[in-house]
């Protein structure tokens, strides 16, 4: 869903598909636009946030519910914090991962049930959801190629672990094919930021119309001077 003012995109895939290089190229994309951009990532996109993700991705090993709560607690703050606050002063607010990994990873992956899990993130959120999630999709054979650093909780888990995921991202895109752009990560980073900024920029678009239409159709509503507001 969209804020009444701003505009809430997500990103998401398996580890390596390019999540972060898409969102900053969006993010500068319409910055040079002169939109104000809320770039975030999750965990990790506020204070507590950074502590979360220090604990729940390299800290000392916790059983999958402590791991989906840790997450949950993060997302709740996030959202309280951070990106409702942006989304009602009518900012684009692009985030590095939301709740639909948490459904993948600890619903799926770790197989605690993705309605369950789900659940857990619309209450935490209050039902928030993207206008928009862009799903990066790669071999997790690939993408676990890609990386440079040190592998964390997550990134060192199987291939199984790794092939459930994926699919679960496939299976959430394909039920609500509206919210979700599925696009190949193994195609240049320039093409896939042309496709993504052109739908962000047709959603803003679509925004900006449905709220002039808003504002015309109050403005019908308030009588003239002199008029009454109250029909005979």
């Amino acid at each position: 869903m969209t804020s009444a003012a701003g505009l809430f995109v997500s990103f998401e895939g398996g580890d390596g598909a390019g999540k972060s290089t898409q969102a900053r190229l969006l993010a500068e994309r319409l910055r040079a636009q002169g939109r104000e951009v809320v770039l975030t990532r999750e965990p990790g996109g506020t204070a507590l946030g950074q502590t979360l993700r220090d604990a729940v991705l390299h800290g000392e090993h916790v059983d999958a519910r402590t791991e989906a709560l840790l997450y949950a607690t993060d997302r709740a703050h996030h959202v309280a914090s951070l990106v409702r606050p942006a989304l009602e002063r009518g900012a684009v607010v692009v985030t590095d991962r939301y709740l639909d990994s948490s459904v993948a990873y600890q619903g799926t992956g770790r197989e605690l049930g993705a309605d369950e899990v789900e659940n857990l993130s619309l209450w935490a959120t209050r039902g928030l959801l993207p206008a928009l999630t862009v799903l990066l999709d790669l071999d997790p054979d690939v993408g676990r190629a890609r990386l440079t650093s040190a592998p964390d909780r997550l990134e060192s888990e199987g291939d199984d672990f790794h092939r459930r995921t994926r699919l679960a991202f496939l299976d959430r895109a394909t039920a609500d094919p509206d919210r979700w752009l599925v696009l190949d990560a193994t195609r240049p980073a320039d093409a896939l930021a042309a496709v993504i900024g052109d739908r962000v920029e047709e959603l803003l678009a679509a925004a900006g119309e449905q709220s002039a239409g808003d504002v015309v159709e109050q403005g019908t509503a308030v009588p003239s001077a002199g008029e009454s507001a109250v029909s005979s």
